[in-house]
C-alpha cells in the first residue's frame, strides 16, 4: 500500500510539536539535548526538547568498551563526578603492539606520540555512560521516547526540515497492512538534530538532498567488531590499554585492534577493518577470531567467558571528509557528521 493509499484509508498521522527534536539517544544526541536545556536556562527561557531513541532505553544497544577523554564531559557537566558518572576505571598503562604471526613487539612508551597517551582518560562502558547522560537530560526536562525510530524526514513548503515521522506499526512481512496497523507519529520542530551514528539512513538522505558533502573527500568507513569478556581474575589488570596492529591483516589492508581492561574483571576487545579492503575473500569477523588466538592476546582471554558481542560501522575519513553539518531546519552531530577522531581512537 502506498503512502497515498494509507493516508486515504487511515488519515493523517497524529502530530506533536517541539522546539527541538533530536533523532538518536546516543552520547551525541543526549549531549545536544542537555546543552540546549542549559543554554535556555541561562537565558531564562523554556525550550521543549525531545529525544527519539530506537532502543528500549538509551544505552541499551551500545556495547562499546571505550577510552573516554573526560574533557568534553567536564565542559558539559562540570560536576559529573559528584553526580555519579560511571567513569570508574582510570587508564593505568598504554601498550602499543605490532604483531607478526607468532610474536609481538611493544613500542616503548617513551616513543609514543602525545595523542597515543591515555593517562587522565577512563575506560568506560559507553552504554552505562549513555544511560547516565539520559538521566541528566531528563532531570533538565528533556523528554525521551524509547522504542521509537525515526523513519522519515518531514519537509516544509520551502524545502526545509520541519521534523520527522516514526515508522508505521503492524506492517506484515509482505508489506501489506496487518490487523494491528497503527500509523506512526509526526514530531514537528523548529529545529531537528540528527544523531543516528555512522551512516544513519536519514543523515545520508539529508547529505544528498542538501549537497552537504560537495567539495569534500568521500567519507571512509570501517567495520568495528567488538566483544565483552569476563576474564580470569588472576589475569585482570585494571586500567591496562592494549592497541595492536599487523597480523592477521596484510600490509595493504587498513585495520587494528584494541583490548581494554575495564573495572569489574571485564575486558572489552575489538577489531576494526577498513571497508576498502580489496581481497573479496577477507572476512573481518574471521580475522578478529584469528587475532584472538595470537599469544599476546590469547593470554588475556584464556579461562574467561564472552558475555556480549556486536558490530558497528564507523567513520574514518578525517577532517577532509567532514560534510557541512547545518542545513535549513536542522543539523548533523556526532558520528552522523563523521566526528570520530581516528588518530586518537576516540569517538565520544
Amino acid at each position: 500500500m502506498t503512502n497515498e493509499e494509507i493516508l486515504a484509508q487511515y488519515g493523517p498521522r497524529e502530530s506533536m510539536e517541539y522546539d527541538v527534536v533530536v533523532v538518536g539517544g546516543g552520547p551525541g544526541g543526549l549531549a545536544t539535548a542537555i546543552r540546549l536545556k542549559q543554554l535556555a536556562a541561562e537565558k531564562g527561557q523554556d525550550v521543549s526538547v525531545v529525544v527519539l531513541e530506537k532502543g528500549s532505553e538509551p544505552g541499551a544497544h551500545i556495547l562499546s568498551g571505550a577510552i573516554m577523554d573526560p574533557k568534553a564531559l567536564t565542559e558539559l557537566i562540570p560536576d559529573w563526578k559528584a553526580k555519579g558518572a560511571p567513569l570508574n576505571q582510570p587508564v593505568t598503562d598504554d601498550a602499543y603492539i605490532f604483531l607478526s604471526e607468532k610474536s609481538g613487539f611493544r613500542v616503548p612508551n617513551v616513543f609514543l606520540p602525545p595523542f597515543a597517551h591515555n593517562h587522565g582518560n577512563y575506560i568506560v562502558r559507553l552504554g552505562d555512560v549513555t544511560k547516565w547522560m539520559a538521566e541528566q537530560a531528563e532531570a533538565l526536562g528533556v523528554e525521551i521516547f524509547p522504542g521509537f525510530a525515526a523513519a522519515e524526514v518531514l519537509y516544509g513548503d520551502n524545502g526545509e526540515v520541519i521534523g520527522v515521522a516514526t515508522g508505521d506499526m503492524g506492517i506484515e512481512k509482505d508489506g501489506s497492512i496487518g490487523p494491528a496497523f497503527e500509523r506512526g507519529m509526526a514530531l514537528q520542530a523548529k529545529y531537528t538534530i540528527f544523531a543516528e551514528g555512522a551512516r544513519g539512513h536519514l543523515g545520508r538522505q539529508l547529505i544528498a538532498r542538501y549537497k552537504l558533502d560537495e567539495g569534500k573527500d568521500p567519507q571512509a568507513y570501517g567495520i568495528g567488531i567488538k566483544e565483552l569478556w569476563q576474564i580470569d581474575p588472576a589475569k585482570h589488570e585494571p586500567g591496562l590499554v592494549v592497541h595492536a596492529a599487523g597480523w592477521p591483516l596484510d600490509s595493504d589492508t587498513y585495520g587494528g585492534a584494541f583490548l581494554y581492561h575495564a573495572d569489574g574483571g571485564k575486558v572489552a576487545i575489538g577489531y576494526v577493518v577498513g571497508l576498502d579492503y580489496r581481497n573479496p575473500w577477507l572476512s573481518p569477523f574471521e580475522e578478529f577470531q584469528r587475532f584472538k588466538t595470537h599469544p599476546s592476546i590469547r593470554k588475556h582471554l584464556e579461562g574467561g567467558t564472552r558475555i556480549g558481542y556486536g558490530a558497528r560501522a564507523i567513520t574514518a575519513g578525517g577532517l577532509l571528509s567532514l560534510p557541512k553539518t547545518v542545513f535549513p531546519g536542522g543539523a548533523l552531530v556526532g558520528c552522523e557528521a563523521g566526528y570520530l577522531n581516528a588518530s586518537r581512537i576516540k569517538g565520544s
